[in-house]
């Protein structure tokens, strides 16, 4: 019989025998569990699983099945098959170095996912040295005036695809606390964290100006409060007084590249559970 690979991720308040629990399930229905991974956060209380599987019970079944012991441990539970890819909305403007990075790394198989169109305040000419694989593009110029209009465009477009997560590769836009509300938990930004004192146009040379030693980016989600969502994924590189403001935005486009696409990663192979205002992560 053939078997199909299967996440399930869970959270819950902490009590003795969920992991029992879950893995005798899991070997009753004649499944293999390739990886597990748990987290029992001692300040929420809350227990945290991921596990992959193999399993010749198909996903219905498993659901069902997993019903009573979901309540016995009051979880909050999600159980997918691997096949049914997550669908995903990019947006971009006109710096297109994430952009291209994960076109690139969803061209090789590397994030396995449905991309169902790629959304930009620049026209399709902007990006014309980029092949968009036959990839819905939605130009939606944003002015202060059209801004509602063009929002409302944009949450028809994610409703009419049914995306899963939409991700901000250095979309240049600041979403209105609507919007950021309407997408809380399924939206992804990057931008460059390990700055926080220099907000605004050219952070980098903001940088450069005070000798700033080390230089970084970060993957969150997105939330109403400004670039305040919950982290998924960081990273920084050091740099030296012999670094110019261009060598600064060079090591700077490299480290949001990585970034993005590890987060995009973890979040398509539901690695990634919310605990509040922070993010648990099972890195791979």
């Amino acid at each position: 019989m053939t078997s199909e690979n299967y996440y399930l991720t869970l959270t819950c308040p902490n009590k003795p025998g969920i992991v029992a629990a879950v893995s005798t399930y899991i070997f009753q229905a004649g499944g293999d569990i390739e990886e597990a991974q748990q987290f029992d956060d001692k300040a929420s209380k809350r227990f945290f699983m991921r596990v992959s599987f193999s399993c010749p019970v198909d996903a219905a079944t498993l659901r069902a099945g997993f019903v009573e012991i979901a309540k016995r441990f009051e979880l909050i539970w999600n159980l997918r098959a691997v096949k049914d890819l997550k669908r995903v909305l990019i947006m971009a403007s006109k710096l297109d170095h994430c952009l291209v990075d994960l076109l690139y790394r969803w061209r090789i198989g590397e994030l396995p996912m449905i991309i169902c169109g790629i959304v930009s305040n620049h026209p399709r000419e902007v990006y014309s040295s980029i092949d968009f694989f036959d990839i819905p593009f939605y130009h939606l110029p944003v002015t202060p005036e059209n801004k509602p209009e063009q929002e409302a465009k944009l949450l028809d477009i994610i409703a009419k695809e049914k995306v899963d997560m939409v991700i901000l590769a250095r979309y240049m836009q600041i979403l209105s606390d609507h919007l950021s509300k309407e997408l809380t938990g399924r939206c992804i930004n990057v931008h460059h964290s390990f700055l926080p004192s220099f907000k605004g146009a050219k952070p980098y040379h903001q940088a450069h100006a005070r000798g700033i030693k080390l230089i970084g980016a970060t993957a969150h989600f997105v939330t109403s409060d400004l670039d305040e969502g919950p982290i998924i994924e960081q990273d920084v590189t050091r740099v030296t007084h012999g670094d110019t403001p261009d060598d600064l935005v060079r090591k700077g486009r490299d480290l949001e590249r990585t970034v993005l696409s590890r987060a995009l990663r973890y979040y398509l192979h539901d690695r990634v559970l919310n605990n509040g205002a922070t993010s648990v992560v099972f890195s791979d």
